[in-house]
């Protein structure tokens, strides 16, 4: 190994550009893929690397761009989008008195593994040189730099600026380059903006160097990571194969997915062992799935953390917890602040909004329950609402330990429900019912103590039996 290469690394991603032919108004690289914005990904790649600096070159949309990046990486700001060079020397500008290797990536490239960009720098130091360009052979360059290498000088011609024969070259640039510091800086002195696009393009650098001070090429290994995300179709592709390595770790994990081509799961949700995820299944966000659940079909679940052992059935979730044992669906809607208890129960067509839902607790089908606490073993018979809101503000209501709604029961908040208390079934509650009473009528009152309730088996693994039982009259 020669002097070059010796020195600190230093990392840099360009992410400045609009990207034009995405068609959107939001920046490329703000673009997600499995729910990580398309520039975090190349950050990710040179973590292992040990970069002493990390740069990101942010200019369409800067403060968006910045606002999602993660810590410990430093924005710089290439104020006009003249080319890939141009952003280059926004960086140096940032690393004056600087010596050691700067590794050059590009945003839009989330495909690129951390074991890539360490065989890139290892071809670096290894050849001596002032300058590597990782290259890739493609049947389909479309869109891609083509590379001409001629004994120590490595030249790029933009597809725009090529001729047809060019154009017929496999051997395409991928964006993503190491440079000695001195020789990176020595040549963007040189580089001009002479080309149809008006541009400073990095790679007019790459050939300079290479006639001073000898570049090379790296040939990437694995050619799926050469899949750069210029338009919509790229991107899919590009999702498409994140979201089935991540399917693939869960998988290995011991987390069984029936139909991992109807399955989406992002990148930041966890999955504990032994738990079944069904087709049509979307797990997105800081979503976290125990140990020995059951997920779908068809569920939708963002933000939401469900517990070992519980069920989640056709249904959509926000923000939720759903407790051990806990079963929700099939086609219930699960808002932010819900909380289900151990083996509690959310059934068929229900929504729950803001509210603790006991143990042993049911809300079997048909309901709205916001802004409420349940307390243990209570029952809500079909159709039971929550009045929540009176047009200014939201009401909570609170239902005690065994107590039981008849069906279609209205609670008009604020109101409270008592420990083992009975509602008979259509009955509009707008004021407390006293704890053991039985209430009924529109609107409802107390008129004699609540019958027992026959205490429902429990299986032996402890969750509540799922029928349903109204009792005996005292």
């Amino acid at each position: 190994m020669s002097e070059r290469g010796r020195g600190p690394i230093f990392s840099a991603v360009l992410a400045a550009g609009k990207g034009t032919r995405m068609k959107s108004n939001r920046a490329k690289v703000l673009h997600t893929i499995c729910g990580v914005p398309m520039v975090n990904y190349a950050i990710a790649a040179l973590e292992p690397l040990g970069s002493q600096r990390t740069m990101v070159v942010v200019g369409h949309q800067a403060e968006e761009v910045e606002a999602v990046l993660p810590g410990g990486v430093e924005p710089v700001l290439q104020k006009q989008q003249n080319g890939t060079g141009d952003a280059v020397r926004v960086v140096l500008e940032a690393l004056e008195g600087e010596e050691g290797t700067l590794l050059v990536v590009n945003g839009d490239g989330p495909l690129i593994s951390d074991a890539t960009l360490a065989d890139l720098l290892g071809r670096h130091r290894e050849a001596g040189v002032g300058a590597t360009v990782l290259v890739a052979e493609l049947d389909d360059a479309t869109g891609l730099g083509r590379v001409m290498e001629d004994a120590g000088v490595v030249r790029i011609v933009e597809e725009r600026d090529a001729t047809e024969a060019e154009k017929r070259v496999r051997l395409v640039n991928l964006g993503l380059y190491a440079f000695e510091l001195r020789d990176i800086r020595r040549a963007m002195g040189l580089v001009g903006s002479e080309n149809d696009q008006g541009e400073v393009y990095l790679t007019d650098a790459l050939e300079i160097i290479g006639r001073e001070s000898r570049a090379v090429t790296c040939l990437l290994k694995n050619p799926q990571e050469a899949n750069l995300v210029n338009d919509r179709a790229q991107l899919a592709l590009a999702e498409e194969i994140v979201r089935r390595k991540i399917l693939d770790a869960h998988m290995r994990a011991g987390v069984t997915v029936r139909d991992p081509v109807s399955t989406h799961i992002e990148a930041t949700v966890e999955i504990g062992r032994d738990t079944v995820i069904l087709p049509g299944t979307f797990l997105r966000g800081a979503t976290r799935i125990g140990s020995d659940c059951v997920i779908g079909p068809s569920s939708d679940l963002l933000d939401t953390v469900v517990e070992d052992g519980a069920t989640v059935e056709h249904s959509v979730g926000r923000g939720a917890e759903v407790g051990p044992g806990a079963t929700v669906g099939p086609y219930s809607y699960l808002r932010p602040g819900t909380r289900l208890e151990d083996a509690s129960k959310v059934g068929a067509f229900c929504e729950v909004k803001n509210t603790v839902v006991g143990a042993g607790s049911k809300v079997p089908h048909l309901s709205y329950v916001g802004d409420t606490t349940i307390g243990e073993g209570a029952n809500l018979g079909a159709g039971t609402i929550t009045a929540n809101y009176d047009g200014k503000n939201k009401n909570r209501t609170e239902i005690g330990d065994g107590a039981f709604t008849g069906v279609n029961t209205s609670l008009i908040a604020p109101v409270k429900v008592g420990e083992g208390s009975y509602l008979g079934a259509g009955s509009v509650v707008n004021k407390d019912v006293p704890p053991g009473k039985l209430a009924v009528g529109m609107p409802a009152r107390a008129i004699r103590n609540a019958p027992h309730r026959v205490k429902e088996d429990t299986n032996v693994d402890g969750r509540v039996d799922g029928t349903e039982t109204e009792g005996k009259r005292a």
